[in-house]
């Protein structure tokens, strides 16, 4: 590499990019404080308890005071717990505590973590996927994937796809609510699954997933939510699943696919007279130029690491990534032999695409 021109550089250019870079580090050693904050029971013990010393919150969570108050430091400082100084008190207010401590929370974030620390324990299967131009199989990633995926998208899906997908959708609800079968494709853990049979007992679900691994603790999790007479789960792949469908259910994972065009033509082919597809995919835009954002970064690692690699594993006949954006997508199903296509409904996270024959 040539020897850099040092008058070409910009100063105020320069720091504020090794601003931005070591705010980007700082944020990186703070996963690691929220996880073990979660896994200690920290959170949950200030949940509502008011200011405490860190003396008080070891006690609570019988951990070691000494690394209690550096971990609250660390909060401190992250802007994650409130201080007081007069009383040397630590505080968690209710915002604090929807994000951090509360599991059932929409905006509940410690399991988000889990993601990022399995692409950092599969950093040399990616360098060998870059210089060879092979992929990485979902079921090939550490463990912590599975369950940060699962439970990161559980809550997500929980405060959205029943009070807000599904009646974007033209005249589901109703077939749901009278009595419908639905397919729920790449269903991962099942938690989309049972999620939707809880709230239409009328109708029947069944989830297929090719990673077997999810496919059986998917079934834990209908027996959990006490749907297990309504679901049924299976190993399957996108493209071979049987049965004839009044829903069929893509929730963040057609973008993963090796081939979508042939996911989305079983799907045309497995859909029911009348029947309707629903796409849940990342948001994004469809140039490169408009997905400049913190979540449209996210979301472009995660492709790199986890989206793509799955995709190049099963061939890659279209390898779409997690930031494919509408246009491609609505090509996708043009070439399925859908004729509708729309967006029926988006957040900052999701797009919610409907397709009908």
């Amino acid at each position: 590499m040539d020897t850099l021109d040092s008058a070409a550089i910009n100063p105020a250019k320069l720091d504020a990019l090794i601003g931005r870079v070591i705010g980007d580090i700082s944020a990186g050693y703070g996963g690691i404080m929220v996880s073990l904050g979660h896994k200690l029971g920290l959170y949950e013990a200030m949940a509502g308890a008011g200011p405490l010393s860190a003396r008080e919150l070891a006690s609570r969570t019988s951990c070691a005071e000494r690394y209690v108050r550096e971990w609250l430091g660390s909060q401190v400082a992250g802007g994650y717990v409130n201080y007081h100084a007069i009383s040397d008190t630590y505080e968690l207010t209710p915002e604090q505590a929807f994000v951090l401590a509360d599991e059932e929370s929409p905006a509940f974030i410690p399991f988000a973590w889990q993601v990022p620390a399995s692409m950092w324990a599969d950093e040399e299967k990616a360098v060998t996927a870059f210089r060879t131009g092979k992929g990485i199989a979902w079921g090939d990633h550490d463990h912590r994937l599975y369950c940060g995926v699962a439970a990161f998208y559980r809550n997500g899906y929980r405060a959205s796809l029943v009070q807000h997908w599904l009646p974007a959708l033209d005249g589901v609800v109703a077939k749901l609510e009278a009595g419908a079968l639905v397919a729920d494709v790449g269903c991962g853990h099942g938690h989309s699954t049972a999620l939707m049979a809880k709230a239409f007992p009328n109708s029947k679900f069944r989830g297929f997933d090719a990673h077997a691994d999810s496919v059986l603790e998917a079934n834990q999790s209908a027996v959990q939510a006490g749907v297990e007479r309504q679901v049924s789960f299976a190993t399957a792949r996108a493209d071979d699943y049987p049965g004839k469908y009044d829903l069929i259910c893509f929730f963040d994972c057609l973008h993963d696919m090796g081939d979508p065009v042939a996911a989305a033509t079983h799907a045309c082919k497995a859909l029911a007279p009348g029947g309707t597809v629903m796409l849940v995919e990342p948001f994004a835009n469809d140039r490169v130029e408009d997905n400049i954002s913190p979540v449209a970064r996210m979301y472009y690692a995660a492709s790199t690491m986890i989206c793509c690699a799955h995709a190049i594993s099963e061939g890659g006949r279209t390898v779409l990534g997690a930031q494919a954006g509408e246009a491609r997508l609505a090509e996708v199903f043009r070439k399925a032999g859908f004729t509708q296509f729309r967006r029926a409904f988006e957040t900052p996270f999701n797009l919610v695409l409907e397709a009908r024959v």
